[in-house]
């Protein structure tokens, strides 16, 4: 009997590529989109530095924003792990340009499998669709799967706004059309761990700019850490859980400033240790140096408010153990050197 086939959206991206590879390797079939089929090698020699063969992977042009496409690349498939999203490193002028791929392609791909009666649609959200409440919550809480962000709080990017937006829009659609696939939300954090090419995710571009000496002092902000092996691996148990459909799960372990990856990168790669981040910028500098180096907008809620995230329904109802976020900070700056980018 032929092992059920998965459709991944949006192949070319970091937690999209580890998640074909961790399909690949439990003996699953998959079928994955990208809007340019050019890019097609480029993904299968990815996938294979992830640590899978990645021969047999089918590809499909589809795009989040157009319906063409999307029909043919759900036929025939028990599950579909939409994983694509826009992630920009740069603050955008236009919200919408983030927003409406991620809205309007969640509820595409949620239409094209209810037609073809797909089992279960994993949705890859993210922690941020979870820590930004507003009114704000009190100092000191917990964040876990039942917090909400709200897209209309003061001062939300448009990134927040787009996973917000886009979660509560797949669950909206779930809960009221008949017939609709069962639905997961994969959570992840601050994604790190070993890239499996060049093609360098948001996340792991804040390594890159660590390693090239751009920031010798860096924000207080702290954030919560996934290793993007990790979040493969929910993305697949999410998947077949029987007792995870309708639920939502952070994949993330730890809390870490972003001064103490900069001081992991050093550990990881010594000669390093004069470019890393090696103290921590005043608020006031932060939002002032914001106006022009616009990188910095998406930290600003951040500044003297973490927000730690707990993982227990992961484990919970997943049985999921996470590495720890120095270990996915070392994987990220080895990989960043073996590829000679750091």
């Amino acid at each position: 009997m032929a092992e059920p086939k998965v459709l991944v959206t949006g192949a070319s991206g970091f937690i999209a590529k580890h998640t074909i590879a961790e399909l690949v390797r439990q003996g699953y079939a998959v079928r994955a989109t990208l809007r340019n089929l050019d890019r097609a090698e480029e993904v299968r020699r990815a996938v294979g530095n992830a640590g899978a063969v990645a021969s047999g992977i089918e590809f499909v042009q589809a795009d989040l924003l157009s319906d063409a496409g999307w029909d043919d690349a759900v036929a025939g498939c028990t599950y579909v792990q939409h994983v694509a999203s826009p992630f920009p490193l740069q603050h955008v002028k236009d919200a919408n340009e983030i927003i409406r791929p991620a809205r309007e392609g969640a509820l595409r791909v949620l239409k094209a499998a209810t037609r073809a009666k797909v089992k279960r649609v994993v949705l890859t959200s993210s922690v941020i669709a979870v820590t930004m409440p507003w009114p704000e919550a009190q100092p000191g809480h917990v964040f876990d799967e039942k917090d909400w962000t709200n897209p209309e709080r003061p001062g939300a990017t448009p990134y927040t706004r787009s996973k917000a937006l886009s979660e509560r829009a797949a669950w909206d659609y779930v809960k009221e059309t008949p017939g609709a696939p069962e639905l997961v939300a994969v959570n992840p954090a601050f994604v790190l761990g070993p890239a499996p090419d060049g093609d360098l995710s948001t996340s792991m571009e804040v390594i890159r700019v660590m390693g090239s000496g751009a920031y010798p002092l860096a924000p207080k902000v702290a954030f919560p850490v996934s290793d993007v092996r990790d979040v493969a691996v929910t993305h697949a148990l999410a998947m077949t859980t029987p007792d995870a459909a309708g639920e939502r799960f952070i994949t993330a372990n730890g809390f870490l400033r972003l001064v103490e990856v900069g001081r992991i990168v050093a550990q990881a790669l010594p000669d390093l240790s004069r470019k890393v981040p090696r103290g921590e910028l005043p608020d006031f500098v932060v939002r002032g140096l914001s106006l022009f180096d616009t990188r910095l907008k998406a930290v600003l809620p951040d500044l003297a408010f973490p927000r730690p995230v707990s993982n227990a329904k992961t484990h919970r109802i997943l049985g999921q153990n996470f590495r720890s976020p120095q270990e996915a900070v070392k994987a990220a700056a080895a990989s960043l050197r073996a590829l000679q980018i750091i």
